[in-house]
């Protein structure tokens, strides 16, 4: 049987409003229950995430039920501002959500450091346990919401690529990275140093105003790809990518255990790259709509599929060529978190 897709191609709050009243929507939540809402507050001077105003009503229908909702994301690997609780806060605020404009409290979920986590068994593929952020771990049920985009590493960024690297700690997020090295062009560099700012391992120092790559700290985090102005660092495209996919995956296998979830991607602000590079990058498409569901998979298949027909082609392959993002889907679907195959119900 195919999962039911819902889609609309206007985004607005009367959109957002509909979402919220409909019975699969209710249904995931229940009176005294803590509900976190899993959403990206966008870094510093990037403009690729939800807008505050669209999460209120998705609020007020949770307070309605009975239910305790609160905005949640993770602390990131790279060094930047949202890398500990604090900072990221004031990222946050400063992009409009607060209680006051949101109607609920925001809780980085993985503490002040990002090493407030809860280990969870999964004995799967990669990983035996997974370490998943705290404050998602004792949520008792889930609202994914995402902003669909590109990215450097897995071609598309949806709902499993949201709550799989989000809903990790920072260790969690090393473990996912761990074996995806970048090579290194050092003919282009120009001596800069803009790549050690965003160098989360710390494996990057300048000699003789050239770059080098201390490999043994490198934690693959692919910041120095995106931070890099000459195009120095190169993602070696080899099976790594495919892995960090499939470890991605697991995580959201960890962070899903044993909740009630609903997700609704936001096909708006399409860029090439994800959201966390701190840079108004321009999208390379009009905007679409917003999907959603109760089946992951099937959410983030019709999102691609969506967004792939309004480009006219491949959207993920045109900007990533030798990453293969059905991988994801594949590995989600093959571990039970839904299906590809949907039915598209558009309201």
């Amino acid at each position: 049987m195919k999962s039911k897709v819902y889609f609309t191609s206007e985004i607005s709050l009367a959109s957002i409003e509909k979402i919220a009243a409909m019975p699969e929507f209710v249904q995931t939540f229940r009176p005294r229950n803590f509900a976190a809402l899993k959403i990206h507050f966008g870094e510093e001077n990037n403009r690729g995430y939800i807008r505050p105003e669209f999460v209120r009503p998705l609020v007020n229908k949770i307070k309605e039920i009975g239910a305790y909702p609160f905005l949640t994301d993770t602390n990131t690997i790279y060094i930047g501002k949202r890398a500990d609780a604090y900072h990221h806060l004031l990222v946050a605020a400063e992009h409009g959500f607060s209680l006051e404009n949101c109607g609920c409290p925001i809780i980085i979920a993985d503490g002040l450091r990002g090493n407030a986590a809860v280990e969870v068994t999964i004995n799967k593929k990669h990983f035996a346990r997974v370490l998943i952020a705290n404050s998602l771990y004792a949520a008792d049920s889930l609202l994914v919401l995402t902003h669909f985009k590109g990215h450097e590493i897995s071609g598309f960024g949806g709902a499993i690529k949201n709550i799989g690297m989000g809903a990790g700690t920072r260790a969690g997020k090393y473990a996912m990275h761990d074996k995806l090295h970048p090579n290194l062009n050092l003919e282009k560099c120009s001596g800069c140093g803009e790549c050690i700012k965003w160098c989360s391992g710390r494996a990057l120092t300048l000699v003789n105003k050239v770059i080098h790559l201390n490999p043994e700290k490198c934690n693959g985090c692919g910041e120095c790809i995106l931070s890099c102005p000459q195009k120095v660092f190169v993602i070696p495209w080899d099976d790594s990518t495919k892995n960090v996919q499939e470890k991605m995956v697991e995580y959201a296998y960890g962070a899903l255990q044993n909740k009630p979830a609903f997700f609704i991607n936001f096909l708006n602000h399409l860029t090439k790259f994800c959201d966390c590079y701190a840079t108004k990058e321009p999208p390379l498409l009009a905007d679409i709509g917003i999907v959603w569901g109760q089946d992951i998979v099937a959410v983030d298949r019709a999102s691609i599929d969506l967004v792939n027909k309004k480009f006219g082609q491949d959207f993920a392959r045109y900007n990533w060529p030798e990453i293969d993002w059905q991988v994801q889907l594949d590995y989600a679907q093959q571990l039970g978190l839904g299906s590809q195959e949907y039915q598209l119900i558009e309201l």
